[in-house]
């Protein structure tokens, strides 16, 4: 039924008038929610350049999955025969080294414990396929020789057991087939990704070399690196290093994970917090590159503002509440100044 308002009653003009303005503001309020919405589904849908999970639980899904495949081919390595088990054992080397990608790729927006957890089951992977290459591979017996036997000297090359690296550092990451620079010393090499469509790069075997990278690139790979100066543009998503000595380098990207590094200097800009593993006498400073173009290059890959993550480093071979001895803060007086590395013709093409 119709209600009249009695204009001799104040009260029931004050209660209408507080209804209309419940009801606007209940309006801006759902307005408000379906704005906030369209953003979100607009964000995901234009993230397919960006993270490849959009929150931590997809990232847990997917690294369970993965764990649960690897879990499952190492209990079925013992099923196979002889001459396809070294084979077997090789491919799911390789998945557990894509795993561990994994983590280090998405590890800037995932909370600590879940790096810490995702690493620690990696590691485990790891052991239980040592164990099995100790177990299933064949060994070379041993036997006595005279002292008068010569050996006849052979061309073969000589075989190597697969899985025993005792004597060297674990490969943390693959080192995969992309455009980069390979196996140089004492030269200047350049590249501008400025105009290509290269997304992986990677740095390899160098020897007192400087490397000058322009541009963005989504990924990039450093290993074996000894004396050298990297000087690279803002990368869209991870860094991984491994085994480099007397090294500078000067980068900037979502995420950076350093394994294996001595006597090392990394002027950083960081979304996350970087990460070293079984390094030392390492130091850090904020990023100092500068080449025509990088504030548009720094900002379209979401690096535009210093964050001061480079002083907040993540040891995780240190785990007491103390500060890791393994690194530490660059000294001002000891910092390069800014590097420009505009301007260069001095190239060497990639390999």
């Amino acid at each position: 039924m119709e209600q009249h308002q009695d204009p001799k009653n104040p009260n029931q003009a004050l209660d209408s008038a507080t209804q209309k303005k419940h009801a606007s503001m209940l309006e801006r309020l759902s307005n408000l929610q379906q704005t906030r919405l369209q953003q979100s589904l607009a964000r995901k849908s234009d993230s397919v350049s960006g993270p490849s999970f959009e929150s931590t639980q997809s990232f847990l899904t997917r690294f369970s999955d993965s764990k649960r495949s690897i879990e499952s081919q190492l209990a079925g390595a013992r099923l196979t025969s002889d001459p396809q088990r070294r084979s077997d054992l090789q491919q799911i080397s390789t998945s557990i080294a894509d795993l561990e990608k994994l983590v280090a790729e998405n590890s800037y927006y995932l909370p600590s414990y879940e790096i810490r957890s995702a690493l620690k089951s990696v590691s485990e992977l790891k052991q239980t396929l040592d164990n099995l290459n100790s177990e299933l591979l064949p060994k070379k017996k041993f036997s006595f020789r005279n002292k008068g036997t010569k050996k006849e000297p052979s061309n073969a090359p000589e075989e190597k057991e697969f899985g025993n690296a005792d004597l060297q550092p674990k490969l943390v990451f693959s080192i995969p087939d992309t455009p980069g620079f390979r196996n140089k010393e004492g030269e200047l090499l350049v590249k501008d990704f400025r105009g290509s469509d290269i997304g992986e790069f990677t740095i390899s075997d160098l020897d007192s070399c400087e490397v000058r990278l322009s541009g963005c690139v989504r990924t990039i790979f450093i290993h074996r690196l000894k004396n050298c100066r990297v000087f690279a543009g803002p990368v869209s998503g991870s860094i991984l290093i491994e085994e480099v000595e007397g090294c500078v380098f000067v980068l900037a990207s979502h995420q950076i994970r350093i394994h294996y590094a001595k006597g090392s200097d990394f002027y950083l800009r960081v979304r996350s917090r970087p990460i070293i593993e079984d390094s030392n006498g390492v130091r850090f400073a904020p990023y100092c590159l500068c080449y025509q173009g990088i504030e548009e290059d720094l900002k379209d890959s979401g690096l535009d503002e210093e964050t001061g993550n480079w002083a907040n480093v993540d040891d995780f071979r240190w785990l007491r509440a103390v500060q890791s001895p393994n690194w530490s803060a660059l000294p001002e007086n000891e910092r390069i100044g800014t590097v420009n590395i505009s301007n260069l013709e001095t190239r060497s093409e990639e390999s």
